[in-house]
């Protein structure tokens, strides 16, 4: 019987029966996988099997031989474990900057790296649906040219786009791009608060600066070269994104704070297992660090209400009062 042009691709398609069909709660049995074989137009005698799997072996492919009430053969060794993929899936669920749509995409393509069978688990966590997601497309257009510029050492120059309120659209707001173009030295990416952020050198101001990748449009990578290590002895952007609360800067100040014992696991969260901690009592410890005095840290200040104290500096427990008085005032404004 002439030979069909699958068998020459014998081989291959047993790989891929083998990391389609198999892993450690399901295997095949020699009958299973020439009926599997015959499928695709290839047919093949027992002991041709037998061969082609040990020739997998021989070549570092982890097929494991497995009795039971007959011989079964399951593919084991593979680049990601199952527990390891939906690390990555719920990566990408939780994930604000990547859009719902590309969203589904990765996690298909996470799916082809296992069996079908464990490949449906991961479909089980996929719930992205009318989650607050980007809505920008081009955002990995976006993070590829920066990577480009940055690993280069380029500037760029880009739009920038700002929601404003315009009732006469129906969702009441729109993006709009700012009227200026930028030009920024990329130095390197961050990601805070589930956003994705370019920290850059604006040479105008002398300044490092933040911008949201999913705002930013038409990147353009441009032929002069930036002098990175001048740059970050001027001003040492690692020090700038470590230090700013919601990726939004103010003045740089060194605060002691008392929290409720029970708020520990929350401070080392925010400030790392390094900061400086003392006790105050039996039920509460002093927190001395730096912050950037902005309204994104008065706003997780007021996020836990009274179990929280400004011990110093003065000036910023007296700030902190006022902005508490100012909503006060708000509400009880006759």
């Amino acid at each position: 019987m002439a030979r069909s042009e699958n068998h020459r691709q014998k081989l291959l398609y047993l790989l891929k029966m083998f990391y389609e069909k198999t892993d450690e709660d399901h295997g095949m049995n020699v009958y299973e996988i020439i009926d599997y074989l015959e499928k695709n137009d290839i047919e093949v005698e027992r002991k041709t099997v037998y061969r082609d799997i040990k020739t997998l072996q021989e070549f570092g492919i982890d097929i494991n031989k497995y009795k039971s009430k007959d011989v079964s053969y399951k593919l084991l060794g593979r680049t990601f474990e199952l527990p390891e993929l939906k690390l990555l899936v719920d990566s990408i669920q939780s994930s604000k900057y990547i859009t719902e749509k590309k969203s589904v995409q990765l996690i298909k393509k996470l799916e082809s790296l296992t069996s079908e069978y464990e490949g449906k688990e991961l479909q089980r966590q996929v719930v992205v649906a009318n989650r607050v997601k980007s809505m920008n497309e081009k955002i990995y257009h976006n993070t590829d040219n920066i990577h480009k510029a940055i690993n280069e050492c380029k500037r760029i120059t880009f739009n920038y786009y700002h929601w404003v309120v315009d009732f006469n659209t129906k969702s009441k707001a729109l993006l709009r791009k700012k009227d200026k173009l930028y030009k920024i030295s990329p130095l390197f990416l961050a990601i805070d608060d589930e956003n994705y952020y370019l920290i850059g050198y604006d040479s105008k101001v002398n300044m490092i600066k933040h911008y949201r990748v999913d705002k930013m449009a038409q990147i353009e990578v441009l032929d002069e070269k930036i002098d990175k290590k001048g740059i970050e002895r001027k001003c040492d952007p690692a020090t700038y994104a470590k230090k700013v609360f919601g990726m939004f800067g103010g003045d740089e100040v060194e605060v002691k704070l008392l929290f409720r014992n029970d708020l520990i696991g929350v401070v080392m969260d925010r400030f790392g297992k390094n900061v400086f901690i003392s006790k105050a009592d039996e039920e509460s410890f002093f927190v001395t660090t730096k912050v950037d005095l902005s309204p994104q840290f008065f706003g997780w200040l007021f996020g836990f209400g009274d179990s929280v104290k400004i011990i110093s500096p003065q000036f910023v427990a007296d700030e902190y009062a006022k902005k508490l008085a100012d909503v006060n005032n708000l509400y009880n404004h006759k």
